[in-house]
């Protein structure tokens, strides 16, 4: 059976929403790898804000678009250890 893409987009939607609140950066303040942090979490967080944009346009296939990628920027932040995450599920660790 095919994927549900109405169902799909509000699973990853509700993903992205539970994985930006558990992602806290791992650097020292003022580090360079806290500003890679902040960027990750900027670019996470913009992705999650263009879903919900096109959510509400009814642009479905753009809105699941940007909530895997905005999930992705915080899963390589977490294999790279700039987030402290210990959640299995919703990161690669």
């Amino acid at each position: 059976m095919a994927a549900d893409l109405n169902e799909k987009v509000g699973r990853y939607e509700k993903l992205l929403k539970k994985a930006l609140k558990l992602a806290r950066p791992a650097p020292r303040a003022n580090s360079h790898f806290m500003k890679v942090a902040d960027d990750y979490l900027n670019m996470a967080q913009s992705y999650y804000n263009d879903g919900l944009h096109f959510i509400k346009i009814e642009d479905p296939v753009n809105a699941l678009v940007c909530f895997s990628y905005g999930h992705a920027w915080l899963d390589a932040g977490a294999r790279l250890g700039i987030f402290d995450v210990d959640d299995d599920v919703l990161f690669t660790i």
